[in-house]
């Protein structure tokens, strides 16, 4: 489970310092966009001694390396696997091809040969390009140490031409406007622009099993903007968000747990079930006039599952 993963410049010890306070299910120490050229081998020696000195607690802990076509990327993945027995995995960035997975797959393997590690590392796959979405099928259908695709948009907008700020936001030139009402107004509807890049990424995660994250909102000082980023991706079925300041993660975490009001509706339709099955019933009519059956069952039970499963994190009994 990861709802909100926190990105932190892996060269700033305060920001990794303040990370550990916070209610972020995941922490992602970034050695790629957050680090200038000339910073790359000191930012890889501080996420290496910022993940074995530090207590992560229930995190899940994972190392933004560079892309495999930089001068660093290869050697991040060798050295911080090679030297951090807590790490759980590495992001990959640009990761346009199974291929991409299948090389990072390769190379941990043999280095985990003399490892003694508990568990294997994992890779979560960055979405960021045109091509990245267009084999998203194909990459999600690798499987391996394949855990999780990400939805970097602010690398995927520019690939595609459309700049726009915030990363993550809308925008009021993408809308449809109505024919004239009865008083003669035209009315506009905003739309999603990355409302297909997100479906193909979260549709292709289903399939095969993986975990869908979307990318960060750029928008700190906007928090009515952030719900509304997140509220739409949880809706579509993403499992998290990825998170650029502390201030955004209860805004997120909230996003993707279930609603008090969907937990209350939860334990009645068990309860009415329960009482219809006791009395021969395969389907029942809720109080709320709703008519349920196996498959509203199965919806309820993931909500309590869920929300029993961010209550066991939360309190530190469960490590990702």
């Amino acid at each position: 489970m990861q709802r909100s993963v926190l990105s932190v410049p892996a060269t700033s010890q305060r920001f990794i310092q303040k990370a550990l306070g916070t209610s972020a299910d995941a922490i992602v120490l970034d050695l790629e966009d957050a680090v200038t050229v000339g910073l790359k081998a000191q930012a890889r020696a501080d996420a290496i001694a910022a993940v074995n000195g530090c207590d992560w607690g229930h995190r899940t802990v994972t190392v933004r390396v560079n892309g495999l076509d930089t001068p660093w990327g290869v050697r991040d993945i060798l050295e911080v696997v090679e030297a951090c027995p807590r790490l759980d995995r590495v992001v990959l960035p640009k990761c346009d091809s199974p291929m991409h997975v299948a090389a990072v797959d390769l190379m941990l393997s043999g280095l985990e040969t003399g490892l003694k590690r508990r568990r294997p590392v994992g890779i979560e796959g960055l979405i960021e390009s045109a091509k990245g979405v267009s084999a998203v099928e194909a990459i999600a259908a690798y499987g391996g140490r394949l855990q999780a695709l990400i939805y970097g948009g602010g690398d995927y907008q520019l690939d595609m031409h459309t700049i726009l700020r915030p990363v993550g936001g809308p925008s009021p030139r993408y809308v449809v406007l109505t024919d004239k009402d009865e008083a003669g107004t035209r009315h506009r509807h905003w739309n999603d622009p990355w409302h297909f890049a997100l479906a193909r990424i979260v549709n292709a995660c289903r399939a095969k099993g993986l975990l869908a994250i979307d990318g960060p909102f750029t928008g700190i000082d906007d928090p009515d903007g952030l719900a509304s980023a997140a509220d739409r991706t949880s809706i579509l079925g993403f499992d998290g968000k990825w998170a650029i300041h502390p201030s955004q993660l209860d805004i997120i975490n909230t996003a993707f747990s279930p609603t008090p009001d969907q937990i209350v509706w939860a334990r009645d339709a068990l309860a009415a079930m329960h009482a219809g099955q006791e009395a021969g019933r395969g389907a029942v009519r809720s109080q709320s006039g709703e008519m349920l059956d196996l498959a509203q069952i199965r919806m309820a039970n993931f909500l309590i599952g869920r929300d029993e499963a961010i209550r066991r994190k939360t309190s530190g009994g469960e490590q990702a």
